[in-house]
């Protein structure tokens, strides 16, 4: 290709396993990689920066043309353990909320369950960096990520999102996806494919790579992480998709 297709993927633990074959050097005069945290990824992608991201599946309805371009993406069937709401009191003692600045799809999820599941009207508030700290009393925090891994050895209650929605829809959940903004070759696209397996397939070296020591990685990677995108999260995402469109202001 006369000009390398550009990629952009998320910094965070989950997807090591899925650009692994990336960073490993496969497709590398093919695709310029480019890693930031969802939220930028999302806004790389509709403002047409780069041409494929692994992005929250909530800004699906804000792209102009969108395609699914990959088997694999970021998902959970039960508890995700990395996207979850924290609190030093129970769920109905709970008065603020602050949410993740760097997920577009945790933030709409919480929302959704908030009025549909557990059924309370806590304030929200957008948080800054570090506002982990602020996490005290009444005032509650979604966190997301590396960060949600460390926050469970702080927090007395977890409120995990991937669970609160597999009791209320009996689904799994889609965070993230390989998703273009425009038509792709089709040989490329099988060929991105398979370079998303490679890290599947070598979990072992990519957590040995990725060294963490405040959760159990292949726990994380085998049991809380769902990689491989399957029928019942596509029916999944459709129906998150549906819930976002009635409750529009769950776009930040």
């Amino acid at each position: 290709m006369a000009q390398k297709i550009k990629v952009g993927a998320v910094s965070y633990l989950n997807t090591k396993p899925l650009i692994y074959g990336f960073e490993q050097g496969m497709m590398k005069d093919e695709i310029e990689l480019i890693i930031d945290y969802p939220a930028n990824i999302a806004a790389l992608l509709i403002q047409d920066k780069i041409d494929i991201g692994l992005v929250p599946v909530a800004i699906l309805p804000l792209l102009k043309e969108y395609h699914i371009v990959s088997d694999y993406g970021i998902a959970c069937d039960g508890e995700v353990a990395s996207v979850c709401l924290f609190s030093d009191v129970p769920l109905q003692e709970i008065k603020t909320i602050l949410m993740d600045y760097q997920s577009r799809t945790s933030v709409a999820l919480l929302k959704i369950l908030l009025k549909e599941h557990w059924k309370i009207e806590p304030a929200l508030i957008p948080a800054n960096a570090d506002y982990e700290n602020e996490i005290t009393g009444n005032t509650a925090g979604l966190v997301i990520g590396d960060r949600a891994l460390l926050q469970r050895k702080k927090s007395k209650y977890i409120y995990d999102l991937g669970t609160a929605w597999k009791e209320m829809t009996s689904l799994p959940f889609v965070f993230a996806a390989w998703v273009s903004n425009k038509k792709l070759p089709k040989d490329f696209i099988v060929v991105f494919n398979a370079a998303n397996t490679i890290g599947l397939k070598k979990l072992d070296e990519v957590i040995s790579k990725n060294p963490y020591t405040d959760f159990d990685m292949k726990a994380y990677y085998t049991q809380n992480i769902k990689f491989n995108l399957e029928s019942a999260m596509f029916t999944a995402m459709d129906l998150f998709l549906s819930k976002l469109k009635r409750n529009i202001e769950s776009i930040p």
